[in-house]
């Protein structure tokens, strides 16, 4: 008999219809023999709903009371899965995430989990109940309601799943696993059956939404397998788990990318000590995330060019910071800007030892004319930035480039030998 949590996302119990489709599943499990911890999200567009009546409400709202609201949706969720396993004689109990003992730090609508405490579910498990608790919120120690930030159901699972020892976390959604790249934009992608830790977290951080890139580093930290599968299909999924020898031979995993970019470059930057940092301090002060940065100086005078990327939605309170640091400075610094542009990255573990992906990559972008305006890298990952007008035609070439949609064993040799 195992023991496996099991979460199920907005679109997975979008409607009564399809609560009533993951009771099935859920039972499933239960015939099979295993315990069943169940983790929910809230009904699909149920979050932005209330996030929007609080905006029709009032633009300053109070952090606290926000996470009270938008922890409501799945508190729905995890009542109504539990009504509807009990109505087809399941024995089912539901739970909040303060119910159960889900502890988090007090930062509101960001929370991290300090704790989980077992103790309900496993009294739960032992009369042999189903065990349903509501995703992505936790209790701080002043016993306030929290939240873990979009997509932190994900989380919730991982976190229940490490507390117990789970022997599974099997992440449902819309879609049968994870894929080389975007299906719903590439229709060529291919699934992936088995995927590293660091892989999945890189990919989650640059874009693919499959996992919340907390999750990922959760289960890495506790050893956690995930397998994320499709509430719709049937299938083996994608198993996120710990490196082996057949994934080091594989040179590249998949592509993710992200609309949501903006450039902010500045020239004539005088070459002070200190000021790369100055200028980065000020944004990062109004909680503005930086996420590509590039530097380079000038051959002309004593001044440089300072480059960086920020997600489009902070890219106005951006400009706000740099055009009053400018004005201070009283110097004469040029500001350029291109709020259209996307993030493509390219990740795979096999890049540690294997040498030509950066040229393979900007050859392929190259013979369609894209232009690369910012490029980093890690061990395992190769970002640019380019026009986002570009983005699907970049995606694509780079997806035939490294024969993404091929089985490994059809794929051009030079580029796993």
């Amino acid at each position: 008999m195992a023991l496996i949590v099991q979460k199920y996302g907005g679109s997975s119990v979008g409607n009564l219809d399809r609560i009533h489709h993951v009771a099935e599943k859920v039972i499933k499990a239960k015939q099979e023999g295993h315990h069943v911890v169940v983790v929910v999200s809230a009904m699909y567009g149920e979050t932005d709903r209330l996030i929007r009546l609080a905006s029709a409400l009032t633009q300053h709202y109070e952090p606290r009371e926000y996470d009270v609201l938008i922890a409501s949706g799945e508190q729905v969720s995890m009542a109504l899965l539990s009504m509807a396993l009990n109505a087809k004689n399941c024995p089912a109990r539901s739970f909040t995430g303060p119910q159960v003992g889900i502890y988090t730090d007090n930062i509101h609508t960001k929370a991290r989990i300090l704790k989980v405490k077992t103790e309900v579910i496993q009294r739960e498990l032992e009369k042999d109940r189903i065990v349903v608790v509501a995703g992505f919120q936790g209790v701080n120690e002043h016993g306030d309601i929290t939240t873990l930030g979009r997509g932190g159901s994900d989380t919730t699972a991982v976190a229940i799943a490490a507390a117990l020892k789970a022997d599974e976390c099997q992440i449902y959604t819309d879609v049968d696993g994870v894929y080389t790249t975007d299906p719903h934009f590439l229709p060529a992608a291919r699934l992936i059956p088995r995927i590293s830790f660091e892989e999945m977290l890189e990919l989650a951080s640059l874009g693919a939404k499959v996992l919340q890139m907390r999750s990922v580093e959760l289960a890495s930290k506790h050893n956690m397998p995930i397998r994320v599968l499709s509430t719709f299909s049937d299938g083996p999924g994608t198993l996120v788990t710990f490196e082996d020898k057949t994934m080091q031979k594989r040179l590249v995993s998949g592509i993710a990318f992200s609309r949501e970019e903006a450039i902010i470059s500045l020239s004539g930057v005088p070459r002070k000590l200190g000021m790369e940092g100055h200028i980065l301090g000020r944004v990062s002060e109004a909680n503005i995330e930086i996420d590509m940065i590039a530097q380079n100086a000038s051959t002309r005078d004593d001044t440089s060019d300072f480059t960086f990327t920020v997600n489009r939605r902070e890219y106005q309170r951006a400009m706000s910071v740099i055009e009053e640091l400018v004005t201070e400075l009283d110097t004469m610094i040029n500001i350029k800007t291109n709020s259209k542009v996307a993030k493509l990255s390219l990740v795979g573990i096999g890049m540690r030892s294997h040498a030509g992906v950066a040229t393979t990559m900007f050859k392929a972008l190259g013979r369609e004319g894209i232009n690369i305006q910012m490029i980093t890298t890690s061990e395992i990952k190769i970002s640019v930035v380019v026009d986002e007008e570009h983005l699907e035609k970049g995606v694509q070439a780079i997806h035939q480039a490294f024969e993404l949609d091929k089985a490994e064993s059809d794929k051009n040799p030079p580029f796993f030998e």
